[in-house]
């Protein structure tokens, strides 16, 4: 016979000891889209203590709603290969255009990095970031609904080694840094410059380029990138989102083997 109580301590015993052993991480990732899960997906299989924080309560970003809540995507050429490294199917609409049911992506995505060992707390925000010796070691977090609401509540903190600000078109870590913090960003004018207008093809190339380390600890991916350092929108072609993620997971794989 089940017990609602029993029900209850299942879920708050699991859910606080799943969160007491991600206070300490190798990396910390804020964002779930398809750059955040792509970069949690790699470090995880490189055998990474890596955890994802997503402020709503599904997973998949801007790739939910395709274009214009058709939920249909775009990869290019050169990123199917993750798709196809995911599992999931897509179809030629002609030389260099690849579509991909957007569902499915994102379903697929978060599942697999899962699996592979990502850990996943969503309607979590971080609202602010430590700093030690002008380097960003950790996460200040609350939950999404006091921040939404307004509430006075005070937050908790995730040291992290290496930050990754997956977040989009906000890039809510980065733009934390350059208000509250010595904001000498890897920018022209030491401040997030924030994205321009669309256009996709120079803004899936730099997408890639502006992925890389914007302050001491912490690595842009995906859209935020491109918000950062003051490159271009893309719209509903995610290849440069993918490869982003990629990237971001090899180069912080990268600087955490030469740390030791």
């Amino acid at each position: 016979m089940l017990d609602e109580v029993t029900i209850s301590r299942a879920i708050v015993s699991t859910y606080l000891q799943k969160l007491q052993d991600h206070l300490e991480l190798d990396v910390a990732i804020v964002g779930g889209g398809p750059s955040g899960l792509v970069a949690g997906y790699k470090l995880a299989q490189a055998g990474r203590k890596v955890a994802l924080f997503e402020r709503k309560l599904s997973l998949g970003g801007g790739m939910w709603g395709g274009g214009m809540m058709m939920n249909e995507i775009v990869v290019q050429e050169q990123a199917k290969r993750i798709l196809d490294e995911f599992g999931v199917p897509s179809k030629e609409f002609q030389p260099g255009y690849h579509t991909a049911d957007s569902v499915l992506c994102s379903t697929t995505l978060a599942s697999k990095a899962c699996l592979a060992g990502l850990t996943v707390f969503n309607l979590v925000s971080v609202e602010d970031v430590m700093v030690r010796d002008s380097r960003v070691t950790g996460l200040v977090i609350n939950w999404s609904a006091v921040e939404m609401g307004g509430l006075h509540v005070d937050p908790l903190t995730i040291r992290a080694k290496w930050v990754i600000d997956a977040t989009g078109h906000a890039a809510e870590v980065l733009g934390v840094i350059s208000r509250k913090v010595d904001a000498r960003l890897l920018t022209e004018n030491g401040r997030v410059m924030g994205e321009r207008s669309l256009w996709a093809d120079v803004a899936e190339t730099n997408t890639l380029g502006n992925t890389r380390e914007a302050f001491p600890g912490v690595y842009t991916a995906g859209m935020c990138a491109n918000a950062v350092f003051g490159s271009y929108r893309m719209g509903p072609v995610f290849g440069g989102m993918l490869l982003s993620g990629e990237k971001a997971a090899q180069e912080v794989h990268r600087r955490l083997s030469e740390e030791g």
